[in-house]
């Protein structure tokens, strides 16, 4: 039986990610655990009577949410730093996918470093569903960006593991850069030769892309493919909005070290900067 960790602080964003991981529970036949984290650093009369107060109404959502009907569930209340009780939780869950709720958005968007699911998504070795929209029914329209790294390839495979995914509901997006465009507009080309030249480029990048896929055990004949110019985030995005997503799969590149595995990267546009759940999953250790 699967394992399914939801991390909740009773926010309106936690709610809808106790439903969708009700949810991928029912579908999935896992086990769920709901786990929230109180605040240590505090008096301890007042860390009890938060965990007496959390575990209650723990267990009053597993029996009022819809969702979490026939779903084996268990509530967990721990103490700590949220980030490192949620891992320390997910490990003694023996976890398969853990669910949490969105980052809470900010203006100023350097914010979201450091925040608790970044944290979760960065040091640990767990995929995290980060839920960003209300749940209605299992996921229709999926995409998953690929740029022939096997982190991409891998974050595909975890998901199908996790049925996230099957062969009719994905679509794979591939970004590619025709890298002496600008040259051939500054030198006035003609547009033709231009258009030809993208073309080629965008034909180029399709084989390496079939060729990756095959070479990973990957493809499949249902699967719908998008291979559009331009840089990655900028493209993930707009064919989200096309596809009508409500889902992105994206692999995170992983680095030793305090910042290295999220920021600058495609992971960390994405997880800020798109309005639909994502699955973020670490390359394999």
């Amino acid at each position: 039986m699967r394992q399914i960790v939801a991390a909740t602080d009773f926010s309106t964003r936690s709610q809808r990610a106790l439903r969708r991981a009700g949810l991928l529970a029912r579908q999935t036949t896992a086990e769920l655990t709901l786990v929230h984290v109180v605040d240590d650093d505090q008096p301890e009369a007042l860390v009890d009577v938060e965990q007496r107060e959390a575990n209650k109404f723990l267990n009053e959502q597993i029996g009022s949410l819809a969702e979490l009907r026939d779903v084996r569930c268990r509530a967990v209340v721990t103490t700590g730093e949220a980030f490192d009780a949620i891992l320390r939780t997910a490990k003694s869950a023996s976890a398969d996918l853990i669910v949490m709720g969105s980052h809470r958005k900010q203006i100023l968007r350097d914010i979201f470093i450091g925040t608790t699911i970044e944290r979760v998504i960065r040091t640990g070795p767990y995929p995290v569903l980060m839920v960003n929209t209300d749940t209605e029914h299992p996921y229709r329209h999926v995409i998953a960006g690929v740029d022939l790294s096997e982190p991409s390839t891998h974050a595909i495979k975890t998901a199908k593991v996790l049925d996230l995914v099957n062969d009719s509901n994905l679509t794979v997006v591939h970004a590619f850069i025709a890298v002496a465009k600008g040259k051939l507009y500054a030198a006035n080309a003609p547009q033709d030769q231009i258009e030809g030249y993208v073309a080629r480029e965008r034909m180029q990048a399709s084989e390496e892309l079939f060729s990756f896929l095959k070479a990973q055990g990957l493809g499949g004949a249902r699967w719908s493919y998008r291979i559009v110019e331009g840089g990655a985030f900028e493209v993930i995005s707009r064919v989200a909005k096309e596809t009508v997503a409500d889902l992105v799969v994206i692999g995170t590149h992983g680095r030793s070290g305090i910042v290295k595995m999220l920021v600058g990267s495609v992971a960390e546009e994405v997880l800020r900067g798109l309005d639909i759940d994502i699955l973020a999953v670490p390359p394999i250790r």
